[in-house]
């Protein structure tokens, strides 16, 4: 479909941080919103869309376990990974003071991470369904005590102002997006650049099979990055596990990784292999306060 060639799908409300992502990505691409995860995830597996930028894990709040358990049901590839800074705004109705401001509404996360500032502005934070969303709620409630904690897209997408910028108490918050495809993209190698690669695999009901299975990649000088654990199926027997290393599958050392991993491991799934983002190698990406 042509129209599908040109459409990344998200999940949220438009101007959440998956949104601005997608626009910094790809800004030739048109974003579509999606209700789920889920249904972003399979406009690419049904051609609707080209791809989807799909949130991981987060420096605060953690990994989306949502996406673990989707992802093995999909027969999507990971071509890419971009880390995103989350920049909270204080968001209010155009002319309205900081003094007028009563509430504050967002997601239960955001609110969290911007706790200090909120109880420095005598404000009385209401949860939310999502970042975006209390924005687009502001904006249709017209209520001039009322304020949002949202991106500065969403206060670009809704004509509200912005009345405090980097809003959350600590800098240094990022997301880690993955940008998913249906079809395979495999990156010729290339000596000057960094390569991660993205695995799921269960491992065998044996003595020790973990740690033979990840052996491979300590004897043979592969750095792995990630490792998480989820259960695949209702039987609770056996745990599957996806995994993150600095590597190109083409290298002759993820080669032999490889091949041990195969040997004591099972339904081995590489998602995908694409150049590690910059942010990875930054001294400087995130800044204590």
């Amino acid at each position: 479909m042509n129209t599908a060639k040109k459409i990344i799908a998200y999940q949220g409300q438009p101007g959440a941080y998956s949104h601005l992502s997608c626009r910094r990505v790809h800004p030739e691409m048109e974003p579509f919103a999606c209700d789920s995860f889920f249904e972003a995830m399979f406009m690419v597996e049904r051609g609707d869309a080209a791809l989807a930028m799909i949130p991981l894990e987060n420096s605060t709040a953690g990994r989306v376990e949502e996406i673990y358990r989707l992802m093995p049901k999909t027969k999507l590839h990971i071509i890419g990974e971009h880390f995103e800074p989350v920049n909270h705004c204080l968001l209010a109705l155009p002319g309205v003071k900081e003094e007028e401001l009563k509430t504050v509404s967002s997601h239960p996360q955001a609110l969290a991470q911007c706790d200090g500032n909120i109880k420095e502005m005598g404000l009385e934070p209401i949860a939310s369904l999502d970042t975006a969303g209390s924005a687009k709620e502001l904006a249709e409630s017209g209520e001039r005590s009322h304020a949002a904690i949202a991106s500065s897209l969403a206060a670009e997408l809704y004509g509200l102002q912005v009345v405090r910028e980097n809003y959350q108490d600590k800098s240094g918050n990022t997301t880690r997006f993955l940008i998913v495809a249906h079809d395979s993209h495999m990156p010729a190698l290339e000596a000057d650049v960094k390569f991660m690669t993205t695995l799921l695999f269960t491992v065998r009901n044996i003595p020790s099979a973990l740690y033979k299975a990840l052996g491979g990649f300590a004897t043979n000088g592969v750095n792995m990055v990630k490792l998480e654990s989820y259960m695949a199926s209702d039987t609770m027997q056996a745990s599957s596990f996806h995994l993150d290393v600095e590597g190109h599958p083409y290298e002759q050392s993820m080669q032999y990784a490889l091949q041990e991993l195969n040997f004591f491991a099972k339904d081995v799934r590489v998602m995908g292999t694409y150049p590690a983002h910059p942010f990875r190698y930054r001294q400087d990406a995130i800044i204590e306060e």
